[in-house]
């Protein structure tokens, strides 16, 4: 049997059905993934780290898709499982190596300039670098609105923040990227 649904609700009503249910899982899985990996990718930085912490997005997402109410877009609430994710991640990693948040940041601009790709006068290595100096907050908010362009009033669901706090987060977030890219 073939499942090739893209539309979201007809995924999430087939992943409700048991004899179904995996087929949908994986066109959901599918359908996000890359999004997903990309979107981790960008906060954690390495892509050893950006599987793992996919991983477990996406074993949270089959532990509690049966439970999603469809309250907000399918996208949304990934993504906000995936944010979620991330943060944790970042946060047992400052732990485990108990040092400052700066101290992680820095050896995450480390990683970037260790990487066999990187190249520090290309602009885009450039501009990861200077996402990277941000605070985990801007770091967020700058990734979902520039990479994957979403919209303020999605990032507000996404985030649970409000828009205007939100376009405050982005606007200094981009002054400092432009600062970076001057003066580095």
């Amino acid at each position: 049997m073939s499942l090739t649904i893209t539309n979201d609700s007809e995924l999430l009503a087939q992943f409700r059905v048991p004899v179904t249910k995996e087929k949908a899982y994986t066109g959901i899985i599918r359908k996000y993934q890359e999004k997903l990996y990309w979107h981790i990718r960008r906060m954690v930085v390495e892509h050893e780290d950006a599987n793992d912490v996919l991983q477990n997005v996406l074993i949270r997402v089959w532990n509690g898709l049966e439970n999603f109410r469809e309250d907000s877009q399918l996208y949304t609430w990934l993504y906000r499982i995936a944010t979620n994710e991330c943060l944790t991640y970042l946060e047992q990693q400052k732990k485990r190596s108990s040092v400052s948040l700066s101290d992680v940041e820095s050896g995450l601009s480390n990683k970037i300039r260790a990487d066999k790709h990187f190249d520090g006068q290309k602009a885009e290595w450039k501009l990861q670098l200077a996402i990277q100096q941000l605070p985990e907050k801007q770091r967020v908010v700058f990734s979902l609105r520039y990479y994957d362009e979403m919209p303020y009033e999605e990032m507000s669901r996404v985030l649970e923040t409000s828009e205007g706090a939100l376009k405050a987060s982005y606007h200094h977030a981009v002054k400092k990227i432009e600062d970076y890219m001057l003066n580095h």
